[in-house]
Formats: C-alpha cells, sequence, structure tokens
C-alpha cells in the first residue's frame, strides 16, 4: 500500500468517490462524516494524511486543523475549499495545512496532492524514528543506526557474538564504521565494564610497534626512560580492538600469535611472563586470505583472528539508512556548534540517495557536517530559480526511491513491491511515469521474460 489517508465531509456521495479513487490508486482509506469523528482516529504517530472539507456543521475545517496542529504540526492535513473559499484556504496555509484543493477537482489532482503529502509524511516518520532510536541509551539501535535489512542483521550478529568470547575479524570498507561494531561487541558483553583498547596498526611506525603493543622496561631501549604498560596488557580484562589488522609487521604478527595461544606476554627488556585475560576484535579492509597467499600475513594468526567473522555493508548497499543517518549527524553538528538545525529538502535528499559514498559512513558525517554549517551546496535549483516547484522536487525524490529500490532487488519486481510496500499496479504506474524499465535492472545475462 501507499500510505493510510483519512477523508472527511458530510457529503455521503464525495466520501465514496474520493474513497474509490484513492484506493484504486493504492491508499488505505478511511472516511469520516465529521471532524470530532477523526480526531478520534488521530494520535502523533498516525503515519498517513488528512484531507478536510473547511465548510462542515459543528466543527469546520479550520477548527479541525487548529486541532490537528496542536496535535502535530508536521501531519500533513489538505483541505478541500469551495469556489468562494480561496481567502479561506489561504488562511487556513498560514496556519499550517499542507495544501489546499479547490471543488470541483479531478482525481489526478487530488492524488498528485496526497503523494507530495505521503512522501513528506514517511520522511517525518523515519526521521523521528531516528531520534526515537538514538534516545534509547545503552541501547544497540542507538549505536548501530539503520533500518536496512543489512543493519538489521549486523545488529542481531553483533548481539549473538557479544555474549560470547570468541575473537571477531570485522571487514568492512574504509569508513564504514568498524570501530563502532568493535565497541558494540565490547559494550554488549561480559567485558563491558573492563577497559576497550583500540590500536590503529596502520598508524604505528615499525620501530616503535612492539613498544607500543607489548609495553616495555626502564632502559630496554635508547629513550626508554620508564616503565610503560602496552596497549596488549592494558587491557587485560576487557578488549584489545586492532584495527587494519593487514599493516601489522610480520615479526609483531608472531609474538601477537604467542600471546593468544599461552595468554602470557613480556614487555620488552623483560623476562617475567605476566598473564592477560582478553578478547581480540581485528579489523581489515581486504581479503585476509589474500594477503597470507601474498604472504604478507600468518595463516596461524588469521585462524586465531577469525574464529568468527561480521561484514559492515558500505552505504551503496544500503541507501534506505542514508536519510536517517545524514539528519542524525547534521543534528549533532549542529548542537555542536551551537545553531539550529537546518531542514533537509527532497532535492538534496535525491542527491544523497544518488550518490554513492565511496567514504561510507566518514565521509556522510562530513557531508552533514557541512549541511550544519550551512556549506552544502544548494540540493536542487540556484537560488531564485523558482521553476523548480516542491511537487517537482518531491517527483524526483521519488523517482530516485525507486531507481535504488529496482537496483538494489536487481530488477525483481516482487521484491521492489515488498521493500517499498506498493501494490503492483500502482509500482507499474509509477514506473512508467518516471521512464523506468525493469530490463535496465536486471543482471547481466538474464532475459526479462
Amino acid at each position: 500500500m501507499s500510505g493510510q489517508v483519512i477523508f472527511i465531509d458530510d457529503e455521503s456521495a464525495i466520501r465514496q468517490a474520493v474513497q474509490q479513487w484513492l484506493e484504486l490508486s493504492g491508499f488505505r482509506v478511511r472516511t469520516c462524516a465529521s471532524a470530532r469523528e477523526a480526531l478520534g482516529l488521530i494520535d502523533r504517530d498516525f503515519p498517513g494524511v488528512l484531507i478536510s472539507d473547511v465548510r462542515m456543521p459543528d466543527l469546520d475545517g479550520l477548527g479541525l486543523l487548529e486541532r490537528l496542529v496542536a496535535l502535530d504540526p508536521e501531519l500533513p492535513v489538505i483541505m478541500v475549499t469551495g469556489h468562494g473559499d480561496v481567502p479561506m484556504a489561504v488562511q487556513a496555509l498560514r496556519q499550517g495545512a499542507y495544501d489546499f484543493i479547490e471543488k470541483p477537482f479531478t482525481p489526478e489532482r487530488l492524488l498528485d496532492s496526497v503523494r507530495r503529502a505521503q512522501d513528506k509524511r514517511r520522511l517525518v516518520c523515519e526521521n523521528r524514528q531516528l531520534r526515537e532510536q538514538f534516545t534509547r541509551k545503552g541501547r544497540i539501535e542507538s549505536m548501530l543506526l539503520g533500518v536496512s535489512r543489512a543493519m538489521e542483521n549486523l545488529r542481531r550478529q553483533v548481539l549473538e557474538l557479544a555474549g560470547t568470547d570468541v575473537n571477531v575479524l570485522i571487514r568492512g570498507d574504509t569508513g564504514a564504521g568498524k570501530e563502532q561494531v568493535a565497541r558494540c561487541l565490547h559494550d554488549f558483553s561480559p567485558r563491558a565494564r573492563h577497559p576497550f583498547v583500540a590500536l590503529n596498526c596502520a598508524a604505528i611506525p615499525e620501530t616503535i610497534f612492539e613498544s607500543e603493543l607489548f609495553g616495555h622496561e626502564s632502559g630496554a631501549f635508547t629513550g626508554a626512560q620508564g616503565k610503560r604498560i602496552g596497549r596488549i596488557e592494558h587491557a587485560h580484562g576487557g578488549t584489545l580492538f586492532l584495527d587494519e589488522i593487514e599493516s601489522m609487521p610480520l615479526a609483531q604478527q608472531v609474538k601477537l600469535l604467542r600471546v593468544l595461544q599461552e595468554r602470557t606476554l613480556e614487555r620488552l627488556g623483560s623476562n617475567r611472563s605476566i598473564e592477560v585475560d582478553l578478547r581480540v576484535i581485528s579489523a581489515a579492509k581486504p581479503d585476509l586470505l589474500e594477503e597470507v597467499r601474498g604472504g604478507r600475513f600468518r595463516e596461524d594468526l588469521l585462524y586465531r583472528l577469525n574464529v568468527a567473522e561480521l561484514h559492515i555493508p558500505p552505504l551503496r548497499e544500503r541507501r534506505e539508512d542514508i536519510p536517517l543517518l545524514f539528519e542524525h549527524f547534521a543534528s549533532q553538528a549542529a548542537q555542536r556548534h551551537g545553531r539550529e538545525p537546518l531542514p533537509v529538502g527532497p532535492g538534496e535528499l535525491a542527491q544523497l540517495l544518488a550518490h554513492d559514498w565511496p567514504g561510507n559512513v566518514r565521509e556522510l558525517i562530513n557531508a552533514a557536517e557541512r549541511h550544519a554549517l550551512g556549506l552544502a551546496p544548494p540540493p536542487s535549483a540556484p537560488a531564485g530559480d523558482n521553476g523548480t516547484s516542491l511537487a517537482e522536487q518531491m517527483e524526483a525524490f521519488e523517482a530516485q526511491c525507486l531507481h535504488s529500490a529496482l537496483q538494489q532487488c536487481k530488477g525483481n519486481i516482487a521484491e521492489v513491491m515488498a521493500l517499498l510496500q506498493l501494490p503492483r499496479r500502482t509500482l507499474n504506474e509509477k514506473m512508467q511515469r518516471h521512464g523506468l524499465s525493469r530490463s535496465d535492472y536486471l543482471p547481466a545475462g538474464s532475459t526479462d521474460g
């Protein structure tokens, strides 16, 4: 279904006609003969659109609008007016109405307004979902944000592995959030009260790598003026996170393997064995088996580190998470800089969804920061260009959503219908309107049968 609609009019024939038009386009419609009846059906979480006649007995449309704006100022309300009520409609827009339609109206005019309003409501509900996720402190939904199936699977896998004590290898592209996943594995584990120690193996010069990892005694080498606790020892009882593990020198790989096998270490310059109890979570971008074949990584260490493996999908494979993540990071940036959050226009959302995000979440955070500071480029038309209406921008956004879904589902119409929650007829109509063909998304070698 496309969404929910409540239509209010005191004339039975009009209610029946509008209900038929909207249901044929895939909407779930509830009709009401009075404004008071409709008020009993709506709360702040109502996910749809409300359409109301202006002139009605008892409580009229403007009175209803006033109550709805007080309940939820972001609820799209479309007002239906008679020929002589245009000034009243303008007043309704000033009071917070989303749109007004003048009688008599065509089904196409009504459907256009409802579709745009429904798209707006869906974005509002998604953004609220993000805010609600983030306020649930201590919950994994607030640490690994996203509504995509890929993120749901990742959260489930993290929770399943967090309760175990096995070493985990995290695979993912640059900027995908590997350290955040590692922190979740620690924070939801029995080791959460103990240290989480992170080390980026690519950022440590090889000359001091051993000292950084294992520690040293005073005088162990030139410049070692005092005893130093290494990262492994500091992580005792907790979790050691080794990012970019593929960059660890081979000599240190041998010593790390010994620590994992014997659960002891020796500081540089000492012969005394120190017992350590820790869990190792490592992260890598390349396939470590390929590194093993190339002689750059020890196979026996790989088996010790990769008892379980997690894969973080790149943003380009979970585009439905982008609007939620962008608003979250933009809101954070605005708060950090002491600014009011800036709205994200539909044109800008379409651009965000169209981008491939090679830098993943890290790149998205940067874009959100620029947006919060007003530095982002214009989302659609240049300033002062009135040629791009809100309806046109929303149409562009809908087209991008359809494109992304078809691309994600590789042209499988049944999967697209399930992903977008659209009936077949509505999806076909939208694809035809936007000039999208299923055959363009089929895997190479497939036939559009």
